[in-house]
């Protein structure tokens, strides 16, 4: 995962609940869960692989946005994930909200959760 994501996700559940489609108890809880899963706590790892911004990615992802119509952030988080997978080619599965990402990473290879 992209260590824009840090930002990305809370700032998007919060957006939700400005726009009424989740609770101020939902966004708490669900941005709780993420930075458990982020941070991890003294007995459970983080759940992440954390992707740090390079010029490589970022190259990466510029020819994503061009590719397949991404904003730049989505670009940045499939060229995250394509890194990752570099690394580890067991990294298959890809999660995201966004339509035309989950599009873009399904043509990359990816397996969508959920």
């Amino acid at each position: 995962m992209s260590c824009l994501a840090r930002v990305e996700v809370p700032a998007a559940l919060w957006r939700k609940h400005r726009l009424g489609d989740v609770t101020r108890a939902e966004a708490a809880i669900l941005t709780q869960a993420f930075e458990f899963d982020w941070f991890g706590d003294g007995d459970e790892e983080p759940a992440f692989a954390i992707v740090s911004v390079r010029q490589d990615l970022l190259e990466h992802a510029a020819r994503a946005a061009v590719i397949h119509g991404l904003r730049g952030y989505d670009a940045v988080q499939l060229a995250s994930a394509a890194t990752a997978r570099t690394a580890d080619p067991d990294l298959e599965r890809f999660a995201c909200f966004d339509a035309r990402l989950a599009d873009a990473a399904r043509v990359e290879g990816f397996t969508l959760v959920g």
